[in-house]
């Protein structure tokens, strides 16, 4: 897992799952849609994560530059990933990275006797180099993990939490069912300078109460699905000085292309969706977006 070189083939891949012939034909990677007006960056993939069509590195961001896309955030979410993220990063100009315990690893890691050593590891990785942006993606997972792992998944993203603040690295949060406890221990462990609420998946009142504690809110795919008008409403109530846009590639592969393989090039059609949404001048939201990034992250790369 994650141990290749950068810029070589997939190293993980969740297409065990979808060996089948007809799963394959859909899993063909769409076409590039316009490029935008003004570039943005993708603040959220993994393209170390095999899905489908599988993009090598250096085709994934020159696809993705093509169409307005210059820059990315890559996220390692387990110790393979956030060893690969850092290298990648070192490697490419277009890239910073950030390394994390996804909240599904900790209890794991935990049950394995390894959450101690790899949370070490986590921390040397995120001191190690000026092109580690953040901690993330880390948080609180209540739809994968059941009661008997949830208190090793706080306990995680507390430390990560720490981490983050200790080292001055943006903090990027994964939220799934479990808004209410996210903010609990933003409130306890207090807020670092900088942190986002990656594929953001509330109300526009969570969205408030987030933007409230200081938080960027980081939009994906889904804010395009059809049955997701609580994720428009949301986007509504951000300010044009806090809105970003991700992929989370390769997966949450926006409208018409949902089910299909995503990856960075394919943020444009987020962004359109984005703007129609809030009313903004495309070129607008697409400069907001770009400044927003580096805000969020520490600055230009």
């Amino acid at each position: 897992m994650s141990t290749a070189d950068p810029g070589e083939g997939p190293t993980r891949s969740r297409a065990a799952t979808e060996e089948r012939s007809g799963a394959r034909r859909d899993r063909e990677r769409p076409p590039a849609p316009d490029p935008l007006p003004h570039p943005v960056v993708d603040n959220h993939c993994h393209l170390d994560i095999a899905d489908g069509d599988w993009l090598a590195t250096e085709d994934a961001l020159a696809a993705a530059a093509a169409v307005g896309v210059t820059r990315i955030v890559q996220i390692g979410c387990d110790l393979p990933g956030a060893r690969w993220a850092v290298a990648a990063a070192a490697e490419h100009a277009a890239l910073v990275a950030g390394v994390a315990l996804h909240p599904n690893e900790a209890p794991r890691l935990s049950e394995a006797g390894r959450l101690e050593e790899a949370l070490a590891e986590i921390e040397q990785l995120a001191a190690a180099h000026d092109k580690v942006r953040a901690v993330g993606e880390t948080g609180l997972d209540t739809f994968r993990t059941g009661e008997e792992g949830r208190a090793v998944q706080e306990e995680s993203f507390r430390r990560h939490v720490d981490i983050a603040a200790r080292l001055g690295k943006t903090l990027v949060i994964h939220d799934r069912d479990a808004h209410d406890d996210v903010l609990r221990v933003i409130d306890e462990e207090g807020a670092p300078e900088r942190w986002v609420m990656h594929c953001f998946s509330g109300d526009a009142a969570f969205a408030r109460a987030c933007l409230d504690r200081g938080a960027h809110l980081s939009f994906a795919g889904t804010v395009t699905f059809k049955n997701a008008a609580h994720l428009r409403e949301a986007l509504a109530v951000v300010p044009l000085d806090r809105v970003l846009v991700e992929t989370d590639a390769p997966y949450l592969t926006p409208t018409p292309w949902r089910g299909r393989p995503n990856a960075s090039y394919l943020v444009p059609l987020t962004v359109r969706a984005m703007a129609e949404v809030r009313g903004d001048d495309l070129e607008t939201l697409c400069r907001a977006i770009d400044a927003n990034t580096e805000a969020a992250f520490g600055g230009a790369w």
